[in-house]
């Protein structure tokens, strides 16, 4: 295996793939997306940014815009 093959030698992130690509994408959010997510819907004024029935993905996804809209970090979750 060439260095340009090894992973090791260039590392990703699993923070870098796309919600929808997760294999656990679909499974239900998990209490840490909860908590985080009603606390941001709750800082934004965005009630509707919270729901009980969200899936790992679309939790991540309405994470990450509210992280933007607040202005936290750099809206990834």
């Amino acid at each position: 295996m060439q260095d340009s093959e090894n992973p090791k030698q260039h590392p990703r992130s699993n923070m870098e793939k796309d919600p929808e690509d997760w294999v656990s994408g679909d499974e239900p959010m998990t209490g840490a997306q909860a908590s985080y997510l009603k606390t941001l819907s709750e800082q934004a004024g965005d009630a509707d940014a919270y729901a009980d029935d969200l899936s790992k993905a679309e939790a991540s996804k309405r994470i990450d815009a509210l992280k933007q809209k607040l202005g936290l970090a750099d809206g990834k979750s």
